[in-house]
Order: C-alpha cells, then sequence, then structure tokens
C-alpha cells in the first residue's frame, strides 16, 4: 500500500506544474492534499478526478481560495468523514477522512501561526481541542493514518535553522512538546522517524531568498501511524526532483 502526502498550495497551480502527470506515475494507493485553496465546482477539469480514483475534497466554507484538503483512493472507501464537529476549524477545510474497514486514512491541515500571536492561539487551542481526539483514536483498535501539513518541526533534524527559529511559530518548544506527547506518551509513530532515525531531510521551504536551492528547509508533514501500522512500514521517500509546491511529496510504503 502506497500513501503520498502533500501541501499543494493551491491545487491549481500544482496542476500547472505537473503534479498529475507525476502523481500517475507513482501507483499510490491513496493521495493525501492539503491547501487545494479551491472550491469544488471550480474543478472541473477531468484532471482533477485522476483516472482510476475516486476523488474526495473538502473545501473551506470560511473563504474561496483558502486551506482545503482532499483524498484521491484507488479503492472506494466505506465511508468518508469531513467533520471533527468543530466549526471553526470544519468551516477552514482541515480535516477529510477516508475509511476502509479497520483502516482510515486522514488529510490533515493543522492551522499556521506564522501570520500572527491571534492565529498562533488559534493553533494552540486546536492542538489543545485535538489532544483527547488523537487520544481516542490511538486507543480505538482501528488502524489510523493522519497524513498532512501539521506546521510544526519535532526535532533538530527537522529544521536546519534550529536555534534561531526557537521564537518563530512551527518550532516553538509548546508546539514541539505536543508532538512529544503524541509520539511518546500517546504512542502515535512518526513514519519518517521510524524508517529512518537519523535522517536529515526537508519538506518545505520558505520562497524567501534561495531558502530550496540552499536546502534551508522544516520537515513539517508527516504521515502519523498508530502503533499496530509501525512494523508494516516499509519505505518513505520525499521528493525534490520537480517543484510542485513550496512543500514537497512524502511517499510511505506499508505492508499489506
Amino acid at each position: 500500500m502506497r500513501i503520498i502526502s502533500l501541501n499543494a498550495n493551491g491545487i491549481r497551480s500544482a496542476a500547472t506544474k505537473g503534479v498529475f502527470e507525476w502523481l500517475r506515475k507513482q501507483d499510490a494507493d491513496v493521495v493525501c492534499l492539503q491547501e487545494t485553496k479551491a472550491q469544488e465546482s471550480q474543478l472541473t477539469d477531468p484532471m482533477f478526478r485522476p483516472d482510476g480514483h475516486h476523488c474526495f475534497y473538502h473545501d473551506a466554507r470560511s473563504k474561496k481560495g483558502y486551506s482545503g484538503v482532499a483524498i484521491y483512493s484507488r479503492r472506494e472507501p466505506d465511508e468518508v468523514r469531513v467533520s471533527l464537529g468543530r466549526e471553526d476549524f470544519d468551516c477552514e477545510g482541515r480535516y477529510i477522512e477516508a475509511r476502509y474497514g479497520n483502516l482510515s486514512v486522514v488529510s490533515f491541515y493543522i492551522p499556521s501561526g506564522s501570520s500572527g500571536d491571534e492565529r498562533q492561539q488559534y493553533k494552540f487551542r486546536i492542538m489543545e481541542w485535538l489532544t483527547p481526539i488523537l487520544r481516542e483514536w490511538a486507543a480505538s483498535g482501528r488502524d489510523y493514518v493522519l497524513c498532512g501539513d501539521w506546521n510544526i518541526v519535532h526535532t533538530k533534524n527537522d529544521i536546519k535553522n534550529w536555534t534561531s527559529n526557537q521564537k518563530n511559530s512551527g518550532c516553538l518548544p509548546e508546539e514541539r512538546a505536543w508532538l512529544d506527547l503524541l509520539f511518546k506518551e500517546i504512542g502515535w509513530v512518526d513514519s519518517f522517524r521510524a524508517i529512518k532515525p537519523d535522517a536529515v531531510e526537508y519538506t518545505w521551504w520558505s520562497n524567501r531568498g534561495q531558502a530550496r536551492a540552499n536546502n534551508v528547509g522544516w520537515r513539517i508533514d508527516y504521515q502519523i501511524v498508530t502503533p499496530g501500522l509501525r512494523e508494516r512500514l516499509r519505505d518513505c521517500a520525499i521528493y525534490r526532483d520537480e517543484r510542485f509546491s513550496d512543500h514537497a511529496p512524502y511517499t510511505v510504503d506499508y505492508a499489506e
């Protein structure tokens, strides 16, 4: 089973940069997208319904051209969910879940706090609200794969400029402590670190300066899995050869 996660930073923009041609070659079972920045009614071109895949979009209702998540699935899911029961989160199009038997694949887009303190405080509230949900999912007996842009680095190996970013959103001690809670206490597994414990690779680069060319990046895109899936992790890859977005696609292969 192959799952790909990508923050597209605008699905129409990514399409012009060849993302669908690339996806066609990847033989993915599930593709999770974030930041589609479109209403489904705007995606009438057949490219937005890749051949052989069932396609599900959850758009932001709060404003057009903002946020939004999607799942492309080779197998038709038993159920698709788009609400976690918190309107200010749900209306921003930040969650979609496809269910297949005992497996759930989620495309998540955790809020960024980089625009200012108001959004940072909102991000903290969302983290606090998600904690019992993630605790419940981990204990449910279901297998979960949580894909997406979490807008948080975890360790020193996940960001180029560790020291200078300690006071910046995405690298704040409180944010990293939340990932500690998820990974170390609740038991969620960071697939990348399980497969590549010491690797230094990034999934996002600022558009400022020559960040991507100089690999001054952050690893903020994840596939986080329940403990029962740890033994099924086989390989993972961050694809940088082509640029579809300011993020890179993150692919994980799982044993069936």
